[in-house]
């Protein structure tokens, strides 16, 4: 069946926990698939590094209960364990509301829930905050606690004394330890491809496991159910959209390069997988290496990341970004999404403040500003290569870099009063609005290109690699006669 990783609030502990327990059992020479509650993209690399399978999200809100349902059957019962990392706190939904929480996936996918507890600097009133916990959900199945931060053998003692009346039994005591401390910055965890001696730190983490948490009783409850894989989650999350008709045998399919590098690495493993699934080919392309677009290319996904943090060398990635600019010019379709669409625009300035050319595809300049974090519903102001107008759709937004145009830029540009190549005006894109947060336009699109802070998980979309494949195969055409025509 598996179990679902949940905690009193961020910071308590899941992420080690749930590393810990994949760590150990990758050690003891068994397969784990991992999965992450809600929209994040750095504790899933992590959890895809140690259990050598890419960790698939599970978010009510972005994929709707369809995909959840189908995406937990498919890929859940392929392994000998399966663990569900959850969400800042237990009920921490959208707004005061439960709706996108822990506690609602545990509901939905009928999950023992393993509660940890951060429990430095805290006695006996642990029992309240774990039986408080308890109380507001006693129809879930909790199956114990893990105390994280514990500072001694005697605080040991005391607090799973303190948690005896609860009835929940104490499955491990993870000691207070800088040394294993996750590594982190302004948006989250680092990746493990910037972590030092990662490999090493899988080693302790496993090693964490075998000393402090009572293995011998959570593998039973971690194995999952196995047998042949549910049906593809891609047919259950779309049912409205008919499978890909096959194209005649000397079309080949349109190659779509997917911007993947230390700067653009915030990208769901099933954006690749829907590209496939709707009849394109898929190839990373990195503009940090200063590569140039992969031959044959016929559309671009510029995901988000960190171009923030690599701004000199993007600025210097001259061939890249010319083939960035040809590539639009041209009129192939681009999906950037946040750190995707920092490289179309003009000015990128760095966390010093030093600003550096990108592909000048979009006016204005961006530099650090306010936090913007938060699902948002947004009503489609216009036509991009993948939304039509009116069309209304959920995502998350997650930045500090804000987006602002200069005296120097050309108001038309925002008005959608000019044209670009093969694409027509720039228009806004959208009307975001979200819990607490005021109604706002945002992002720029024209008819081959969608440049938009927001992130969408495209299994709650499943309308957008539909159309972005069409739209790249259209350009491939237009390509293949212009070729002709100039011959």
């Amino acid at each position: 069946m598996g179990l679902i990783i949940a905690a009193p609030g961020s910071g308590s502990g899941k992420t080690l926990l749930s590393l810990c327990l994949t760590a150990a059992l990758r050690q003891r020479g068994l397969t784990m698939q991992t999965f992450k509650v809600g929209p994040d993209y750095l504790d899933p690399q992590l959890l895809t590094a140690i259990s050598g399978r890419p960790c698939r999200n599970l978010d009510p809100l972005l994929c709707g209960e369809p995909w959840l349902q189908a995406a937990f059957h498919h890929w859940g019962r392929t392994t000998d364990g399966c663990l569900v990392e959850g969400v800042m706190g237990l009920y921490d939904g959208l707004g005061p509301s439960q709706e996108g929480s822990t506690a609602l996936l545990a509901r939905l996918l009928s999950l023992p829930l393993l509660f940890v507890v951060d429990a430095a600097r805290q006695g006996a009133s642990i029992r309240a905050l774990v039986a408080g916990f308890r109380g507001q959900a006693p129809e879930l199945p909790w199956c114990g606690v893990v105390l994280n931060g514990v500072g001694s053998l005697r605080h040991q003692h005391l607090l799973t004394a303190a948690l005896e009346p609860t009835g929940l039994p104490v499955l491990g005591s993870l000691p207070r330890s800088q040394a294993m401390a996750l590594p982190s910055r302004h948006l989250g965890l680092l990746p493990p491809a910037e972590i030092h001696h990662f490999q090493g730190r899988c080693d302790q983490l496993a090693a964490l496991a075998e000393r402090h948490l009572a293995l011998g009783r959570l593998l039973p409850q971690l194995q999952a159910s196995r047998g042949a894989p549910g049906p593809s989650p891609f047919l259950a999350a779309s049912p409205t959209h008919a499978p890909p008709r096959p194209r005649p045998a000397a079309a080949p399919a349109p190659l779509l390069a997917v911007a993947q590098d230390q700067a653009f690495c915030f990208l769901y493993p099933e954006q690749r997988e829907w590209l496939e699934h709707c009849g394109a080919q898929t190839q990373a392309w990195s503009p940090l290496a200063d590569q140039p677009l992969p031959e044959g290319t016929a559309g671009l996904v510029l995901p988000g990341g960190y171009p923030e943090l690599h701004g000199a060398t993007l600025g210097q990635a001259t061939r890249s970004l010319r083939a960035l600019q040809a590539a639009h010019d041209r009129g192939l379709p681009i999906y950037a999404e946040c750190g995707g669409m920092l490289l179309l625009l003009r000015t990128l300035h760095d966390p010093d403040n030093r600003p550096w050319p990108m592909a000048g595809i979009l006016p204005g300049i961006a530099r650090r500003g306010t936090l913007q974090l938060g699902y948002r519903r947004a009503l489609a102001c216009g036509a991009s290569p993948v939304v039509r107008p009116h069309e209304q759709v959920t995502g998350h937004e997650f930045h500090h870099w804000q987006w602002a145009t200069e005296p120097a830029d050309d108001p038309r540009h925002i008005s959608g009063t000019v044209s670009a190549k093969d694409g027509g005006a720039l228009q806004p894109l959208w009307q975001l609005s979200g819990w607490g947060v005021p109604t706002r336009s945002e992002g720029l699109a024209h008819d081959t290109l969608h440049a938009s802070w927001l992130h969408l998980h495209w299994s709650g979309q499943p309308q957008v690699p539909h159309r972005l494949v069409a739209a790249a195969r259209r350009a491939q055409q237009t390509g293949v006669r212009r070729r002709r025509n100039s011959t």
